[in-house]
């Protein structure tokens, strides 16, 4: 049981070690911070995009064939744009998660009002509201929106890695009190 806490409570630690140092850089430097992940992204699409054109040459239906090739190029076109041009890339998609919110924020609003059974209407408002708000920012200054979205992610890495560190060093403790404690004695007759 003691070498399993240890390898517990350490892995919790080494977790949360590199949550927080990724907490820090993508703070610190978030605009380099969106553009790596637009390139990761990019090779995702990559692959995606391979694989969609090796499913095109299958056997299958025709259409289906198309489709997957048709997505396939559309995968590699953006997986182009995303590893040798990762600012656009990371700008475009903050346009369209800023689209996204403002459609959510007006769908929200209408379910607030047309049925009563969900939530508290005054929390529906609130979240359309915050979700309108925050669509029409991103689309309105993109640059700026990627650069929150990259500080936000590494404030709540930062957040985690802390939460990791604390959970592990309190396993630590917990399993070295158990050590301190001893083996529990029987009490009772011996055996003869």
């Amino acid at each position: 049981m003691k070498d399993s806490l240890n390898g517990a409570w350490q892995t919790l630690v080494v977790r949360g070690a590199l949550a927080v140092v990724f907490g820090l850089v993508a703070m610190i430097w978030p605009t380099t911070t969106a553009a790596a992940l637009a390139i990761l992204w990019g090779f995702w699409a990559l692959a995606d995009g391979i694989g969609n054109l090796a499913q095109a040459t299958r056997p299958g239906p025709g259409g289906m064939r198309v489709a997957a090739a048709l997505m396939g190029v559309i995968a590699l076109v953006a997986a182009f744009f995303a590893i040798f041009s990762p600012a656009v890339t990371a700008v475009a998609l903050t346009w369209i998660l800023g689209i996204w919110l403002i459609v959510r924020g007006v769908m929200e609003l209408a379910l607030s009002f047309s049925d009563r059974r969900t939530a508290p209407r005054g929390l529906m408002l609130l979240g359309a509201a915050i979700d309108f708000l925050l669509g029409v920012l991103f689309v309105a200054n993109p640059g700026a929106g990627v650069v929150g979205i990259a500080f936000v992610l590494g404030l709540t890495a930062l957040a985690w890695g802390a939460v990791f560190v604390t959970l592990g060093l309190m396993l630590r403790k917990q399993g070295s009190d158990a050590v301190a404690s001893g083996p529990a004695v029987p009490h009772g007759p011996t055996p003869a």
